[in-house]
Parts: structure tokens; sequence; C-alpha cells
């Protein structure tokens, strides 16, 4: 199997739903939700990508980096590399349903361990789809992170408790998914947030922080970690990459968090520019959805490995020995 193969696999699975562009950009698939585009114009998704291209890298060879190492405490977990899942769910909406809700989650989790890393589910209409992800938790003996969407304070703390009992790693909240209403969701307040944290044993993550401000309210309910997303693009027409938020919430946060980041992530190299900008570890979607289509849980290893590869070429051609290396002075 290579990256080559998957891809094509990947194609002829998810016809209809996402063309496999040579460059995920969001262009071919303006206001595809369902699918795999972007909200309304598809600035959202675009803006993403273009954030993290802006970016330039200062090579460096004049050094003793000679071996960096691409590992990371997080969560009290030692990784192999900070490149983690995404949470993502409703195959038969978005990826046309080649894959049942439990093959894909099998897929996700088992091809992030394999590589020494981490996967999160996800949540959505058809409680299958929570469910799955947490049965393949249950599989994964824990390593697992489930995603519930932002809906009632008692029914979030309903599906916390399955996530206890699954004795998985954290829990999260996708509070950008905020507008999707037909799900019965909506924002939430800090006291809001704080009962929920309050009520699980788990750390939470809150996923859709794109503001200081936010942040510092994400802090101050209790969040063991957030992940700056506008939700790949897909609920809110012409935010700003995350790319371009990132180092002001970073800086708010000052390191009392872990602070994560998703969108327009396809290389290693935008692994590494996501953290000079601020963050402590990635989340991968759209580039997992076609590893996972195109070739189960080794598809996604190869995708995971080839980043964490890219990752440590960046490393040694910037002089950044440990990923605490990495900070503004690699970016031009």
């Amino acid at each position: 199997m290579n990256i080559k193969s998957v891809r094509q696999t990947a194609q002829e699975k998810l016809k209809g739903f996402c063309r496999v562009c040579p460059e995920c950009n969001g262009r071919a698939c303006v206001g595809e939700v369902p699918g795999m585009g972007g909200a309304g114009t598809g600035a959202s998704f675009k803006n993403n990508v273009a954030a993290l291209a802006a970016h330039r890298i200062n090579l460096r060879t004049l050094h003793g980096a000679k071996n960096p190492s691409t590992r990371v405490e997080l969560l009290g977990q030692d990784l192999a590399a900070p490149i983690l899942a995404a949470p993502i769910a409703g195959n038969k909406f978005n990826m046309g349903g080649a894959l049942e809700e439990a093959e894909w989650v099998e897929a996700i989790l088992q091809g992030c361990l394999a590589e020494g890393s981490l996967g999160c589910t996800g949540d959505g209409p058809d409680p299958i789809m929570y469910s799955s992800g947490i049965e393949g938790i249950v599989k994964a003996q824990g390593r697992g992170i489930p995603f519930t969407k932002p809906r009632e304070p008692k029914d979030i703390l309903n599906y916390f408790k399955q996530a206890e009992d699954a004795k998985a790693l954290a829990v999260g909240i996708d509070v950008d998914a905020a507008g999707l209403i037909s799900l019965g969701v909506g924002p939430k307040t800090t006291e809001e947030l704080r009962t929920i944290i309050s009520g699980t044993t788990l750390p939470v993550i809150l996923k859709g922080i794109m503001t200081a401000d936010e942040a510092e309210l994400a802090l101050q309910a209790g969040a063991a970690a957030i992940v700056v997303s506008n939700h790949g693009g897909r609920v809110l027409d012409h935010t700003p990459g995350t790319a371009e938020v990132l180092p002001q919430i970073a800086a708010a946060v000052a390191g009392r968090i872990p602070v994560l980041v998703d969108g327009g992530i396809r290389s290693g190299i935008d692994v590494l520019k996501m953290l000079a900008l601020g963050a402590n570890a990635v989340l991968i979607g759209r580039p997992l959805v076609i590893a996972a289509y195109g070739g189960g849980a080794e598809g996604v290893a190869l995708v995971i490995r080839r980043m964490k590869n890219e990752l440590k070429q960046a490393m040694l051609l910037t002089g950044c020995a440990t990923l605490g290396a990495i900070d503004k002075n690699v970016l031009y």
C-alpha cells in the first residue's frame, strides 16, 4: 500500500462526496455541506488553507539538531508526534457510506494507535455515530477521545458517562457546531460549561475556539484543553483561517492548558507552522478521511507516518531538536 493507491481507492469509494483533489483547498467542493466542502462560498475552508500557505519557513543547517524528536506529552499521554485525528462522524451524510460508522471508527482509532498517536471520534444526528465511537474506544482499551455536539447539558453528561464507562482518556465538545440547530444544539454560557465540566471525571476539551476572549472563557469554565477550529469551514462562511487567529489565542492562554488546532493541515510542514504559531498539537481531518476510505487503518497509519516524517525532516532543516524548540523564529 502506498499514498497513490490509497488515493485511487478513496476516489472510487468517495465518488460524489469528495473528489480527492490533488490539492485539498476547498475550491472544487464549495457549498457541499453535507459532503466534504465548506459552507456558503467556501471562504472559511479556503481561508484555512491560504492562511497556512502564507507563512514561509527559515532554512537553518548550521546547528546540532541532527536527530530531532517529534515526541510530545499531551493530556498525560506520551505520543510519538503531535498529530491526532480530528473528530468526524456521519459517513452516510458526508462521505457516501461506503464505510459503516464502526468501520470508520476502527480505521481511525487503530491507524492512529499504530503510529503512537490518538484518534478522536464524533457525534451526529444518528445515535449510532456516537455509540460507534464509544465501542471503538472500548476496543482500543480507552485510547481515544469522543466528542459530542453542544447538546443540552444533561444530554452531554449522559454521553460523557458512556465515555467514562469506556475508560476514555478525555472527552470533548464541538462547540463550533452550535449552529446546527436541527441537532438540538446551541451556544453554551460559561456557567453551563462549568456545570458540564464539573459533572464528569474526565478532562474536557472545547473545540471551536476562534478568539482570545473565548479562550479565556474556556479556561474559566475549567477546560483541560482547547482546539482552535472553525469546524473545517463547514458552519460559518467568511471566518478567518485558524492559522490567522492561533497566535493571539496561544498568547492569551499562555501555556496554562494545551492549545490544539485544525484547519487546512496537509503535511508535516503545515504541522511545523502550526507549532511555530503557538499550538501544542494538531488535529487532522480531511486527509484522514481519504486515508481511511482508501486504506482503512493501514491507510490512516501511512498518512500519519508520512506527516510525522515530514515534520522531523522540517525540524532537521530549521534547527529544532525538540518540539519545544519550535517557535516563531522558525517562520520568516
